[in-house]
């Protein structure tokens, strides 16, 4: 889940929030995050807090601030109900669209 915290944070921008099921999940989660933004667009985390062990570790990459969090750490912290005045960003890629065929 991606939530719009510009006109309530003045921290971050952006808040993602994300579940894993165990902590090799949760590791490779952060790790694909971490790999991604760091090839596709040289963006690197300013500060990680907490560890997989820890079932929640938050990236902060200034203007986003990540969460990925175990489906129970997550349950019990209610990030989407602390900050439920914040819209929700829709995160669905559209399909790019087909070419048209060339006449014959």
């Amino acid at each position: 889940m991606v939530l719009d915290v510009r006109e309530l944070s003045s921290v971050t921008d952006y808040f993602v929030v994300a579940s894993g099921t165990s902590e090799p999940h949760l590791r490779a989660i952060t790790q694909e995050i971490t790999d991604k933004l760091r090839d596709d667009y040289n963006v690197r985390a300013r500060a990680v807090d907490g560890t997989t062990q820890t079932a929640w570790v938050v990236m902060d990459f200034f203007d986003v601030i990540v969460h990925v969090m175990r489906a129970d750490v997550r349950e019990r912290y209610n990030l989407e109900g602390l900050w439920g005045d914040a819209p929700k960003v829709s995160t669905r890629k559209k399909a790019p669209k087909k070419a048209k065929a060339a006449a014959s």
